[in-house]
């Protein structure tokens, strides 16, 4: 019910009493005095069913109405020939807009809240440009460092460097897109990483005298030396630093060389599991090429490799095979004589692939092979099942149920796939970081810190024996993804982080 109307019935009862008390009371008067209410917004006219009023003045109240009294101010009435009494009250129109306050609060809660959603994109950008400040004073430092030094930087340096300035570039760029403020700071940055990445090429073009190089051979020079010197005097054996190609003339892998670092994998450095290697056949030793797959970003499935004739062909990303298989699972891949051996998605199941033809040739079961990341190697998921090539063929390393998560090794047919022996070791394979064979022997690597490993145990096939190794592996990057040794080049190929490495394996002259 409207205000104006509920006071107008007010004013009714009060008018019908006092009406009442009048005519009680004696002769009418001509010019009764009613009471209007302030804020009823229409003109009516009332009359009361008297038929005499007196002429005193009536101001709406009684005794007991004190209160109501107040609401109400005095007017003159009039009475017309049949002794009726009529007034007229003017209401002004003062009605409260309710409807036009809500919407003006429904719009202030609006833009409130589209506000607080702004606020909060600029606090996550304001910490993303400091992160990004500090990394570009990172690179700033290392970059002036290299410029006092020409003969301290590595290929990896470089790599790294423009990495992380192309992971900000594209920071820079989303964040101009996205802004909706003043992108003053945004286009500081963009300036000053153009700048770095200029200087970056810049740098790598002064490399002409192959200062690199020269680098490496020095490193390795040192290091003979120092093997040297600390061999004199000493019932130590003499490393065997070239033994014939294929063959086991020698004692065991007793020490490694430094990291070699041959580049970044061909689809980026997003993909950060997989393998790499260099095939090798019996009949063709020296022939074998080259194979890099990296696995996508989920780190699991194998879809897509590639593969080189040669080294140099790797290294300028030309003239390369690209093969999608999209059924290969881990980066426990590995190639033998023109295979590729891998395990089958989601399953315990083992392939060989004709990389001639780029087809499945043959799959067999591995009995009993835990599989789908049960026992994977520490750091590494989805390589349950790893295989591993040396001078006696083609072998498989993994774990069952049965042996606890403890390493089993099988040597396998290479063509059939057939498990032709098997030995069960007591190492626990999630403890190991990877593993890899040479000559029959497993030697199985751990993590010591993000830059260096450790081979640190053995099982000798050939003999049933095992035992611990203290040899430290130097790398680049956290985590080592896959090992595959080559035994006509005598070098380990290690996927780490992305980044393709290899290394130099010194052996025991004579065999013990």
């Amino acid at each position: 019910m409207r205000p104006g109307l509920s006071f107008l019935l007010a004013l009714l009862f009060f008018l019908g009493q006092a009406a009442g008390h009048l005519g009680d009371a004696g002769p009418p008067t001509p010019s009764p005095s009613f009471s209007t209410f302030p804020g009823i917004d229409s003109s009516s006219s009332f009359s009361s069913s008297s038929s005499s009023m007196s002429g005193s003045s009536y101001n709406g109240s009684s005794g007991s109405g004190g209160s109501v009294s107040q609401l109400f101010s005095n007017v003159t009435g009039s009475v017309d020939d049949r002794g009726t009494c009529q007034c007229s009250v003017f209401l002004p129109d003062t009605t409260f807009p309710v409807d036009r306050v809500e919407r003006l609060e429904f719009t202030a809660h609006v833009l409130s809240q589209k506000f607080e959603k702004e606020l909060s994109k600029v606090k996550e950008y304001v910490k993303l440009i400091s992160v990004y400040e500090k990394k570009l004073l990172n690179l700033t430092v290392r970059i002036e460092i290299m410029e006092k030094d020409t003969i301290s930087y590595t290929e990896l340096d470089f790599e790294l460097i423009k990495v992380e300035v192309k992971e900000m570039a594209k920071l820079v760029v989303q964040l101009k897109e996205s802004f909706g403020g003043s992108s003053e700071i945004v286009d500081q940055l963009e300036v000053e990483i153009r700048n770095i990445t200029l200087l970056v090429e810049k740098l790598e073009t002064l490399d002409k005298n192959n200062v690199l190089a020269i680098r490496r051979e020095i490193v390795a020079l040192k290091t003979k030396l120092k093997e040297c010197e600390a061999s004199k005097g000493q019932n130590t054996p003499v490393v065997h630093p070239t033994p014939t190609p294929g063959s086991c003339d020698h004692g065991g892998v007793v020490n490694i060389s430094k990291p070699s670092v041959v580049q970044l994998n061909w689809r980026g450095f997003s993909y950060q599991y997989g393998a790499w290697g260099r095939d090798y056949s019996p009949q063709h030793p020296n022939k074998g090429l080259y194979w890099v797959a990296p696995l996508n970003t989920d780190g699991k499935l194998l879809e897509y490799y590639r593969l080189y004739n040669t080294l140099d062909d790797l290294l300028l990303y030309v003239n390369a095979r690209e093969l999608r298989i999209a059924y290969g699972q881990g980066s426990g891949t590995a190639v033998y004589n023109n295979n590729m051996y891998v395990n089958m998605y989601n399953t315990r199941n083992i392939a060989r692939v004709n990389l001639t033809t780029n087809t499945i040739a043959v799959t067999q079961t591995l009995p009993n092979a835990a599989y789908n990341n049960r026992f994977s190697y520490a750091n590494v998921a989805w390589q349950d099942i790893d295989f591993a090539v040396d001078e006696n063929g083609l072998w498989v390393i993994y774990s069952t149920e049965a042996s606890t998560g403890n390493i089993v090794i099988s040597k396998l047919n290479d063509t059939t796939l057939q498990v032709l022996n098997t030995w069960y070791t007591k190492q626990y394979k999630p403890s190991a970081s990877n593993a890899f064979m040479v000559c029959g022997v497993l030697y199985a690597t751990r993590t010591l810190n993000t830059k260096t490993e450790e081979i640190f145990y053995y099982y000798d096939t050939n003999t049933g024996k095992e035992g611990k190794l203290d040899i430290v592996v130097h790398k680049m990057q956290e985590k080592v993804q896959s090992i595959n040794y080559n035994p006509f080049d005598r070098k380990l190929y290690v996927y780490n982080d992305g980044y393709l490495l290899n290394y130099d394996l010194f052996f025991l002259q004579n065999p013990q």
